[in-house]
C-alpha cells in the first residue's frame, strides 16, 4: 500500500465529533467520531444497514445531525450541501448521477459552479468578465479530463461512456469544485477487476495532489490496500478504527460481516427498525455487501446528487 507521512499535530481536514442521527425515535448513527488528516485516505466499512451513507450525508449537509458537529479545517460546516461544497468538501454517490444527455466536458463544467462568481446579468450580457471566467472554467475542466484520461472524449455524450469511465467522469466533476476533501461512496461498485485497479490508481493520484479522501467501500481487498486507516461501523456505531491490518484482524469485524452476534451487538429487530427508518427518510436506494463483494447497496445506502440539485 502506498502511504504518505502525515503531521498528526496538524488541524484535521475533517473532524466529526459525536455525530448522531435519529429518525424519530430510532438511532441510525450514534456518537461517531472520525478525523481525516491532510494526505490521508481513510476508509469507512460496515455491513448493510451500518449507517455509512447516512454518516456521509451528515458530513455533507444532506442531513443535519441530531447531535454532534462536523468541522472542515477547523470551521463548523454549514448544514447546506452547496455551502459544504463551497467550503471545500466534494462527494460522489454510489449510484452514478451524471447528466446523461450532456457531453463529458459539460458534466465537468457543472462542477465548476461553486467556483464561478459571474451572475445572471453577466451571463446575459456576456461581457469580458464572463468570457474570461468561461475560458478559465473550460481550461480547468479540460485539465481534469486529461488527468482522468478522458480528454479525447470531451465531446462524447456521457451516457455513451463505458461504466468505468462514467465513474471516472463523476469523480472529475467532484474535483471541478477544487475540494480539499473528497468523499467517495462505493467508487468501485459494479466494476470489473481491471476497472477497480484503475480506480485505485486514480485515487492514489488524487491523494498525491494534496486532497484528503474518505471512502466507503464493500470490496475489502480494495479498501485495505488503499487506505491508511479504516473505521468499521456496525448499526450506526463505530466498532473499531485503526490500520488495515488492525481492522481486518479484529474478530468483531469478521463477526459483524458474517452475521455472528458479538457482545453488545444490537438485536435483529433493532437493526431492521433502524434500516427501515433510514430507507423511509431517504426515499430511495440501493446497496450491497459481503466481506469480499463489491456492488450496489441496501435501501438506506442512498443519497442525492454530488452537485446538489443535479439530474437523477
Amino acid at each position: 500500500m502506498t502511504t504518505t507521512t502525515t503531521d498528526k499535530s496538524a488541524v484535521p481536514v475533517l473532524e466529526a465529533s459525536g455525530v448522531t442521527m435519529r429518525f424519530g425515535g430510532l438511532v441510525a448513527v450514534h456518537n461517531v467520531d472520525l478525523t481525516v488528516r491532510a494526505g490521508e485516505i481513510v476508509g469507512l466499512i460496515g455491513p448493510n444497514g451500518a449507517g455509512k451513507t447516512t454518516f456521509f450525508n451528515c458530513l455533507t449537509g444532506l442531513y443535519v445531525p441530531t447531535e454532534g458537529k462536523v468541522t472542515y479545517q477547523g470551521n463548523v460546516l454549514p448544514p447546506k450541501p452547496h455551502l459544504v461544497t463551497t467550503a471545500g468538501v466534494a462527494r460522489t454517490f454510489q449510484n452514478i448521477r451524471l447528466f446523461a444527455n450532456m457531453t463529458v466536458l459539460e458534466n465537468v463544467l457543472v462542477g465548476r459552479h461553486t467556483r464561478t462568481k459571474e451572475g445572471l446579468w453577466s451571463a446575459l450580457l456576456r461581457g469580458p468578465g464572463f468570457k474570461k471566467a468561461e475560458a478559465a472554467s473550460h481550461e480547468r475542466a479540460m485539465e481534469l479530463l486529461e488527468f482522468i484520461g478522458l480528454a479525447e472524449k470531451a465531446d462524447h455524450v456521457a451516457r455513451n461512456l463505458p461504466y468505468g469511465e462514467q465513474r471516472k467522469l463523476e469523480i472529475a466533476r467532484a474535483l471541478a469544485s477544487d475540494p480539499g476533501l473528497l468523499l467517495l461512496d462505493e467508487p468501485t461498485a459494479g466494476m470489473n477487476p481491471q476497472e477497480t485497479r484503475a480506480a485505485e490508481e486514480l485515487i492514489f493520484a488524487i491523494r498525491d495532489q494534496g486532497i484528503a479522501i474518505l471512502v466507503i467501500e464493500h470490496d475489502m481487498r480494495f479498501i485495505f490496500n488503499l487506505c491508511d486507516r479504516v473505521a468499521c461501523l456496525v448499526q450506526g456505531e463505530k466498532l473499531v478504527e485503526g490500520t488495515p491490518e488492525v481492522v481486518q484482524g479484529d474478530e468483531r469485524v469478521v463477526a459483524a460481516y458474517l452475521g455472528t452476534p458479538f457482545e453488545g451487538a444490537p438485536g435483529a429487530e433493532e437493526a431492521a427498525e433502524v434500516e427501515a427508518a433510514e430507507a423511509a427518510s431517504s426515499g430511495a436506494g440501493s446497496g450491497s455487501g459481503s466481506l469480499k463483494k463489491s456492488g450496489s447497496g441496501s435501501a438506506k445506502e442512498s443519497g442525492t446528487t454530488g452537485t446538489e440539485g443535479e439530474a437523477q
